[in-house]
């Protein structure tokens, strides 16, 4: 009888787990826990405000995201396109 390459990976595999469980299982319970439990970190400090000059990159990306489907639902293509976005993402 001959085995697949697929079925004798997949019976590797599943040695390889079972043998990392049985390690696993083999560590006693009190090694596990014997760390101190980690102290809690100090707030992170609050971001910065954003400035209003429009320098947000999530918003542009947005923005031009929105325009670029805009552009798109007009069936604009080539150089038409490129100014309709550009114009689009310049006014607010």
């Amino acid at each position: 009888m001959r085995v697949s390459q697929a079925t004798g990976l997949s019976t590797c595999v599943l040695a390889l787990a079972l043998g990392f469980a049985m390690a696993l299982a083999a560590v006693p319970t009190t090694a596990m826990q014997s760390a101190p439990p980690a102290a809690p970190s100090p707030p992170a400090p609050a971001a910065p405000a954003a400035p209003a000059d429009g320098s947000d990159a999530a918003a542009k990306h947005a923005k031009r995201t929105a325009c670029l489907q805009e552009a798109r639902s007009k069936k604009l293509v080539g150089a038409a396109r490129t100014a309709y976005v550009k114009n689009c993402v310049a006014t607010s």
